[in-house]
């Protein structure tokens, strides 16, 4: 430990901390627009700057290491003015159009800029406009609105994606694809991850809003949606609740309140999912089928695997997510139970993840859902309509998928689906769920593994999330050093509750509380307070089997549960 003074306050600190984590100690957030805990410390956006005694210049606080004596100032005049010259050189090639912007009120340049008094004019702007890259399903790149301050490109690298980088230099830089390819002909996989890291509104997911308004009004269509596991843990955020409120009973009536016919829960095909996959991997342990198995819940993985890791494709489950068996589920068991025909029914999934977007589109399962709104968009839908949120009644989801099982809520977090897929196996095969559960797969680590005696043999199983810890996995299969039977892998770290569709919190929360584990504990205590915890109790499920499918993986449920994935080139 060393001591330090910061604004005349003696502050203790580890050795090798830098200014800007000693001074959280003190109390003082010391403001930025390029520094994000964990995924990005290069000391480029100068708004950090600090003064230090002895120093001949400001010193990038994210980066400075604390050492014994040293004497910090964070609120000096030359800092403050260094800050607002700063704002207003990058407020010079900012297009701002602030009201407008998705990010307005939410934006950590705009908040700044207030806290500084900054003059927007003080610098001429920048005549030069750039062309929006609207090419994918799900994402939208605007430069005129990026501040170059390399979070985006540093969370693309974390994710071992790596398909932007910055091209040109100095009053040309730009951040974007190489040789100028657009997004949709890269490996990009969706994840959303730049979306959450980008301080301004340089990059968002493409609105489905106005299409969802339109079916809505249109009195030909029954407009139905269901909401993924994870929206429930995060939804609330947007309303100032409390990071982890669970928001689950509010959801139906808010939804009801815009318009839709029926409102239902994603749960259930989270229960469904399993039920498929469990049964899948039994059949491939048993009968020698391609092993390790992989699950094949997140389309963001999937299409990693696609384009990096297309031989490993026979390991990957053939289950479709559970928002399109869903779709398909309301397309086919729903549509015919209801004497609805399909053109006529208008699907809506509410999901955490900008990745999803791109599976509506995917050409082996296009029929199944019509709309993916992310969760910030339902946020946005909700507050367009005028209704007030906090203040709903708690409501139940329609009949009949409104029930599911804890195994399905707990998808959201990294671990749950291996954590569900056991506890179904482990019945099945054995009658009851062994003591110990299934802990040892939860939790936020990067890579966790584990051995399970379960029907009498030993399953080894492993989870990674974040697709730098996939990549890892990956290659311990590709050479044959993998000695697991089932893994499970999230294109997102710590799961869904952090998808790139996920309400994104200011700088100084994010990179000061444990976000990712507030919003994973709701679904892990609302998981400990319902009635049933396997898949297969599900009185839902057990209907949809009696009714119309059967048993898990039969040849109908293959038909509409089922997919396949192909390779994807490498750019």
């Amino acid at each position: 430990m060393v001591t330090l003074k910061i604004n005349g306050i003696p502050v203790k600190a580890e050795e090798g901390m830098t200014i800007m984590d000693a001074a959280k100690l003190a109390g003082i957030d010391i403001p930025s627009l390029c520094y994000l805990k964990e995924i990005n410390c290069i000391g480029a956006c100068r708004v950090c700057v600090v003064e230090v005694k002895g120093a001949r210049s400001l010193v990038a606080s994210c980066v400075y290491p604390v050492a014994e004596g040293l004497e910090v100032w964070t609120n000096t005049p030359k800092v403050r003015q260094s800050r607002q010259t700063t704002l207003e050189l990058l407020l010079s090639e900012h297009h701002k159009k602030c009201l407008s912007c998705v990010r307005s009120s939410r934006c950590e340049l705009q908040k700044l800029c207030k806290d500084y008094g900054v003059d927007e004019d003080r610098f001429p702007d920048t005549e030069k406009l750039q062309e929006i890259d609207l090419s994918s399903s799900y994402l939208v790149r605007d430069n005129n609105k990026c501040i170059h301050c390399m979070r985006c490109v540093a969370a693309c690298d974390h994710q071992s994606v790596s398909v932007i980088g910055p091209r040109q230099r100095g009053h040309n830089k730009t951040i974007g694809c190489a040789f100028d390819i657009q997004l949709q002909n890269t490996s990009c996989v969706g994840c959303g991850q730049c979306i959450v890291s980008c301080p301004v509104g340089a990059l968002y997911e493409k609105s489905s809003i106005p299409d969802v308004w339109e079916a809505i009004a249109d009195p030909t269509k029954k407009v139905v949606f269901f909401t993924a596991p994870a929206v429930r843990a995060t939804l609330g955020e947007e309303f100032d609740l409390p990071i982890g409120t669970n928001v689950e009973k509010k959801i139906p009536g808010a939804i009801r309140r815009l318009g839709a016919d029926a409102v239902f829960d994603m749960d259930v095909t989270a229960d469904l999912t399993i039920m498929e996959e469990a049964y899948e991997l039994l059949d491939r342990i048993k009968n020698g089928g391609t092993l390790p198995m992989f699950t094949s819940c997140c389309p963001g993985w999937v299409k990693f695997c696609e384009h990096n890791y297309p031989g490993l494709l026979p390991n990957v489950s053939s289950c479709k997510s559970p928002q399109q068996m869903f779709g398909a589920l309301l397309k086919s068991y729903y549509c015919e139970k209801n004497g609805i025909d399909p053109k006529d029914l208008f699907v809506v999934s509410v999901i955490p993840c900008t990745a999803k977007k791109f599976e509506v589109t995917r050409d082996e399962m296009i029929a199944d859902v019509d709309v993916a709104l992310t969760t910030r968009e339902l946020a946005q839908m909700i507050s367009g309509a005028a209704i007030n949120f906090n203040s709903l009644q708690d409501e139940e989801f329609d009949s009949p998928f409104d029930i599911a099982s804890g195994a399905g809520v707990i998808f959201g977090a990294t671990g749950g689906v291996m954590e569900a897929a056991l506890r179904t196996a482990a019945f099945v095969l054995d009658g009851a769920t062994p003591e110990p559960s299934f802990e040892q797969v939860r939790g936020m680590k990067g890579i966790k593994s584990a051995t399970y005696t379960i029907g009498g043999k030993e399953v080894k199983v492993a989870v990674a999330s974040g697709l730098k810890n996939a990549r890892v996995l990956c290659e311990q299969v590709k050479n044959g050093e993998a000695p697991y039977q089932f893994i499970e892998i999230m294109a997102c770290p710590g799961g869904c509750i952090n998808g790139g569709g996920q309400p994104i919190q200011r700088d100084a929360t994010r990179n000061t509380y444990p976000v990712v584990e507030l919003r994973a504990k709701a679904l892990y205590t609302e998981d400990a307070s319902l009635k049933y915890h396997r898949s297969d109790e599900s009185p839902v499920i057990d209907t949809i089997y009696k009714e119309y499918f059967g048993e898990p993986n039969s040849e109908k449920a293959h038909h509409i549960l089922h997919t396949s994935y192909h390779e994807r080139g490498k750019y």
